[in-house]
């Protein structure tokens, strides 16, 4: 293993913290690619926002650092290392391992122009995707789903909330904005989660301009974590599965960070 020569490397302590997460060596066929190696140019990536065909030549080819991100993304790998890193984080900040209150919200972002399918947002006046993430309350990602960016809040809250709530069954409060109000969709979450509680917050009409709301600042928080890494403030994915896998390996690099 080379020496480190970027601040994304993975320290030793952080690659031990990951290194059992990963898939074992085959026995047979040519010796594997080091995994760390492979993890430090996508950590590199995520944070620069470097095209592929320019990633440092002291990292492996970027051919092979591709091939195990699309294959991690595929096998759900970058969704379980989450999850594993969020619950040492939790822990660690005094948290039960799982979440019992989430709060979620959605935010469009330019897409590429060779990017995948990209929609329209007339509020935002932007042409791109439509991130929709949901949270707990140390803004800690639970999960994501990407919809092209004319996509209506209420279905894109209702594909992710469809995809993620049976996997935090303790979950009791949800916190959301006030385009969530009405008995409606608070009714169809107890369809889905029949202990979850939707609490809607609303901006207060009589303060003018910026305000931060209570609960909901969180998630708008995890949002701007996630334009510190370049690779985040444009989508340039063909595919909403790899534009997810980034998301997941920003909080990850973030996660790892929190842990002594």
């Amino acid at each position: 293993m080379k020496s480190a020569h970027y601040q994304t490397d993975l320290s030793d302590h952080h690659w031990h913290l990951l290194r059992r997460f990963l898939p074992a060596a085959k026995k047979r066929g040519r010796p594997r690619t080091a995994l760390r190696a492979v993890l430090n140019a996508i950590l590199y990536l995520v944070k620069t926002g470097a095209q592929w065909r320019l990633l440092p030549k002291n990292f492996p080819p970027w051919q092979t650092v591709y091939h195990h991100f699309r294959q991690w993304t595929r096998q759900g790998l970058l969704a379980r290392l989450n999850h594993r890193l969020r619950t040492k984080v939790r822990q660690a900040s005094g948290k039960h391992a799982q979440p019992t209150a989430a709060s979620l919200d959605s935010q469009t972002v330019r897409a590429s122009a060779h990017g995948g399918p990209v929609g329209y947002d007339a509020a935002k006046k932007t042409k791109g995707r439509k991130r929709f993430l949901l949270v707990d309350t140390l803004g800690l990602l639970l999960g994501v789903t990407l919809e092209p960016a004319d996509c209506p809040e209420r279905k894109g809250t209702r594909t992710l909330l469809t995809t993620t709530l049976a996997d935090y069954p303790q979950l009791l409060k949800l916190w959301v904005d006030g385009g969530f109000n009405g008995p409606e969709f608070a009714a169809w979450v107890q369809t889905q989660h029949p202990t979850l509680v939707v609490e809607v917050v609303k901006r207060l009409a009589e303060v003018p301009g910026f305000h931060v709301l209570p609960k909901r600042w969180v998630v708008e928080r995890t949002f701007g974590w996630l334009m510190h890494c370049r690779r985040l403030v444009r989508d340039q994915e063909q595919t909403t599965a790899s534009a997810a896998g980034w998301i997941y390996l920003a909080m990850i690099r973030l996660m790892l960070r929190r842990l002594p």
